[in-house]
C-alpha cells in the first residue's frame, strides 16, 4: 500500500475548518440547550453562558496547542495518549464516543421532532443514513454541506434576533440578573451550555486532513469559539427580553416561542425549519469526529483493528465511519434521549478535562500552566454540578470504560505469558 492508501488526506483549510466546528456548534446550543439552561438558572443563564465560555476558551487554547503538536486524527485520545499514558488517552476516547454518540442520537431525533413530529423516529434514522453517507464520499464533501448549513442557520438566527429586539414585546428589564438559583444553578447551566460549545473539538480531531495543522488549527478553533459565543449571546439576550427566564425555562421550542410572543408567527415555520437544518449540520459534524476517533482507538488496538482501514479512492475510515452511523441509527429508532445533554455534557467534560491535563505537560513555564490548570478545575467543577442523574449515569459510563480497559491489560498479559511459557 501506498502512503495515500493508509492515511487520510489533507484538504481542509483554516475557513473549511471553521465551517466545521460552527457547524458542529451552533446547531446543537441554541436549539437544545438554552430552555434547560435558563430552566436551572433562572435569569442566571447570560453568567452561565459567559461561565461556560470562559471554560470553553480554556479547553480550546490546550486543544489547539497540542492539535499543533499531534496534528493526527484522534484529538485528546492522541494527547492523552502521547502526554499522559495509554490509559488516560483511552479514557479520553472512551468518554468522547460514548459521549458523542448520544450526542449523535439526540440531534437526530431533534430533527425528525422538528420535520415530522408524528414520525421522529424514522426521520431520525433516515437523517443518519443520508449524513453517514454523505461523510462516506469524502471530507471535502462534508465540508461543503456543513458551508451550506451554517449559511442558512446563522441567517434564520438573525432573523430571530432581529425580530425580537425590534419588537415592541422586548424588555430589557428581563435582562436583570436575579441569582434566586443562587450558584448551584448558574453552575448547572453553565455545564448544559457547555454542551453547545463542544463542537470545536471536531476541529482537532480531523487534525489529519487539515492543511498545515500547525497553522491552521490553532486559528481555526479560536475563530470558530469566538463567533460561537457571539451568536448565542445575541440570540441568549434576544430570547430572554421576549419571553423571560421563566416561559424560556419551560418552552419546548424557545426561539419559535419568541417569535411568536414578539408578534411574527408567519416566522414560526422559518425558524423549524432552520431548527431542523442545525440539527443535521451539528449531526453531520459530530458522526464525522466520533468516526475519527474510532480510528485513531481501533489504530492502537483498543476497538477492533479492522476499523482502522482507510478507503483507497475516498480516504476516509470506510468501515469506522459506517459503524458509527449504524450505531447512532439503533439508538435513534429506540432510545428515548431526554437528559442525553448532561450525560453528553458529563462524558465531553472529561474528555477535556484530560486534554488540559496533557497541555499542562507541555512546557514547565508557570504562565504557559495557567490556562490547562483553569481549565481543569473548571471542567471538573461544571461536571459534578449537572444534574445528578447526568453524573450518576456519566460517571457509571466511565467506570465500565475502565473495567473493558482493565479486562483486556488483563487477556493480553495472559497471552504473552503464554507464549513465554
Amino acid at each position: 500500500m501506498t502512503p495515500s492508501d493508509t492515511g487520510l488526506r489533507r484538504t481542509l483549510g483554516v475557513r473549511d475548518a471553521v465551517v466545521v466546528g460552527l457547524g458542529s456548534m451552533v446547531g446543537a446550543g441554541v436549539f437544545s440547550a438554552l430552555g434547560p439552561a435558563a430552566r436551572a438558572a433562572g435569569s442566571g443563564l447570560l453568567p452561565g453562558l459567559a461561565l461556560a465560555a470562559v471554560v470553553a476558551y480554556c479547553n480550546a487554547m490546550s486543544s489547539a496547542r497540542l492539535a499543533a503538536r499531534y496534528p493526527a486524527s484522534g484529538g485528546t485520545y492522541v494527547y492523552g495518549r502521547e502526554r499522559l499514558g495509554a490509559f488516560w488517552g483511552y479514557l479520553a476516547g472512551w468518554a468522547f464516543v460514548v459521549g458523542k454518540t448520544a450526542s449523535c442520537a439526540a440531534m437526530a431525533l431533534t430533527v425528525g421532532a422538528y420535520v415530522w413530529p408524528g414520525q421522529a423516529h424514522a426521520v431520525a434514522v433516515a437523517a443518519v443514513v443520508a449524513l453517514t453517507a454523505v461523510n462516506y464520499g469524502g471530507i471535502q464533501k462534508s465540508a461543503w454541506l456543513t458551508r451550506v448549513i451554517v449559511a442558512v442557520v446563522l441567517a434564520v438566527l438573525a432573523a430571530v434576533v432581529v425580530v425580537c429586539l425590534a419588537s415592541g414585546r422586548a424588555d430589557t428589564g428581563r435582562l436583570d440578573i436575579e441569582l434566586s438559583s443562587g450558584a448551584g444553578g448558574v453552575l448547572q447551566a453553565a455545564g448544559l451550555l457547555f454542551f453547545a460549545f463542544a463542537g470545536y473539538a471536531r476541529i482537532a480531531t480531523l487534525g489529519e486532513e487539515v492543511r498545515d495543522p500547525a497553522h491552521t488549527i490553532p486559528r481555526a478553533i479560536p475563530l470558530a469559539l469566538g463567533i460561537t459565543l457571539v451568536v448565542y449571546a445575541c440570540v441568549a439576550v434576544a430570547t430572554l427580553s421576549v419571553l423571560g427566564a421563566d416561559r424560556l425555562g419551560h418552552a419546548t421550542a424557545p426561539l419559535a416561542d419568541a417569535v411568536r410572543a414578539a408578534g411574527a408567527p408567519g416566522l414560526v415555520p422559518v425558524v423549524r425549519a432552520g431548527a431542523a437544518v442545525a440539527a443535521l449540520g451539528s449531526l453531520l459534524a459530530l458522526i464525522l469526529g466520533v468516526s475519527r476517533t474510532t480510528l485513531a482507538m481501533a489504530r492502537d488496538g483498543h476497538l477492533p483493528r479492522s476499523l482502522a482501514a482507510v478507503h483507497p479512492r475516498f480516504h476516509v475510515p470506510h468501515r469506522a465511519e459506517p459503524t458509527v452511523g449504524a450505531v447512532v441509527a439503533v439508538l435513534a429508532a429506540t432510545a428515548d434521549v431526554r437528559g442525553a445533554i448532561g450525560f453528553s455534557s458529563f462524558g465531553v467534560l472529561a474528555y477535556y478535562a484530560v486534554a488540559n491535563a496533557s497541555a499542562w505537560t507541555l512546557s514547565p513555564a508557570p504562565l504557559s500552566r495557567v490556562v490547562p490548570v483553569l481549565g481543569l478545575l473548571g471542567c471538573a467543577t461544571l461536571a459534578f454540578a449537572l444534574p445528578a442523574v447526568s453524573v450518576a449515569t456519566g460517571a457509571g459510563v466511565l467506570a465500565l470504560g475502565v473495567a473493558v480497559y482493565g479486562v483486556r491489560r488483563w487477556w493480553a498479559g495472559r497471552h504473552v505469558d503464554r507464549r513465554g511459557a
